[in-house]
């Protein structure tokens, strides 16, 4: 039961509650236009998150993760820039695909899933969300994200795997949110990965934003590359194409650069070093949470499936390490506040764990390239 909270409340839980059942994506875009105007109106954040937290009653409360101070003693004369990096798991695969042994069915429902997500991007109130396995964008993020005032950008993958599960909601890809309070769009590109000269099914969305406040320029990225053990060369070509595209968008990084991703790769892998020795001068943000700012988490995904435990580092948020200052990350979930069925659970929505940075323009940029 959900309480009475007004019309304007009722309202909202109606956009909330309404998940469509057709996977074409022109009927998700011809329902949107049937929102009515009162339905379209700035959200308030706190209406929202109450909503969620009505609908999550009866499951148990969020894990609480802390924010890690990493800022140098490097004055910075602006807001930080908050950037959010998370595979949400798409619904169809979920439920279809990713045979989630440890975890009950019940637990996956999307209709308390979503407000789990929601409730997690409402917690971190990110500048920049940058998300994977997207499968609800037209029904769900899309039109509650923009009432929250973020310009929306989707980019569903040519061949999405969710298109073999029955009752699925449309193809998964990539989306990026920006706040339109803080940054102007200057340029956007939506890039299908190419491998050994053959288009593949991965994708990303590059985006160059003006910050209104310093007047400065940046790039945003999010990509997602081809998953499973086998397809190591395959995810190193993707890597090489994306960080080519990526080049010519920041003209040889005179342009800042943030690359948010789930890469499917530890790493050990070549598409890791490609990055880290890329002449974008690019470092992994969260490297530096470890004691000596070397080492990558132990894990950004924990999952039990019939074959057994999956522990893995695969999610990462790369930044133009001359231009850019990691004010702070956000720390993991431990073991313990993982849980032994690991993930997704009740209390956490994903397989993967969210990302959190933030960051600030380095004052003197060049000095460093």
């Amino acid at each position: 039961a959900v309480c009475s909270m007004g019309n304007s409340t009722s309202r909202l839980y109606s956009v909330l509650a309404k998940t469509l059942s057709s996977g074409a994506v022109s009927q998700h875009q011809d329902s949107l236009e049937q929102l009515d105007s009162a339905q379209l109106d700035p959200l308030d954040p706190k209406d929202l998150l109450e909503e969620c937290q009505i609908v999550l009653q009866k499951r148990p409360p969020r894990v609480q993760r802390n924010f890690v101070n990493l800022k140098k003693n490097t004055a910075s004369n602006h807001r930080p820039i908050r950037v959010m990096q998370w595979n949400i798991l798409a619904q169809a695969l979920g439920e279809g695909k990713d045979n989630f042994v440890q975890c009950p069915m019940e637990a996956l429902k999307w209709e308390e899933r979503k407000c789990l997500i929601l409730e997690e991007i409402l917690a971190y109130k990110p500048d920049i969300l940058c998300l994977q396995e997207v499968d609800h964008y037209f029904d769900t993020f899309e039109p509650l994200l923009s009432r929250l005032g973020y310009q929306c950008t989707f980019f569903p993958k040519p061949w999405s795997p969710c298109l073999d599960v029955e009752h699925n909601n449309g193809p998964d890809g990539c989306a990026m949110f920006f706040l339109k309070e803080r940054f102007e769009l200057v340029n956007s590109a939506n890039i299908r990965l190419t491998a050994m000269k053959l288009k593949t099914n991965q994708v990303a969305i590059a985006q160059t934003l003006k910050c209104h406040e310093t007047g400065r320029l940046f790039c945003i990225a999010v990509t997602h590359l081809k998953a499973r053990t086998g397809w190591e060369r395959f995810r190193s070509a993707q890597g090489c194409d994306l960080l080519q595209n990526l080049k010519n968008i920041t003209q040889g990084a005179k342009i800042p650069l943030i690359v948010c991703g789930d890469f499917n790769a530890e790493p050990t892998e070549e598409v890791y070093r490609e990055f880290s020795n890329s002449s974008l001068n690019l470092n992994s943000a969260y490297k530096l949470l470890s004691p000596d700012g070397q080492s990558e988490p132990p894990y950004t995904t924990w999952k039990i499936r019939p074959s057994g435990e999956c522990r893995h580092t695969l999610d990462y948020i790369w930044y133009s390490q001359h231009a850019l200052n990691v004010n702070s990350a956000l720390g993991l979930l431990t073991e313990e506040q993982i849980g032994p069925n690991r993930l997704p659970s009740f209390n956490y929505p994903s397989d993967h764990l969210s990302l959190v940075c933030d960051f600030s323009f380095n004052q003197d940029p060049d000095r460093l390239l």
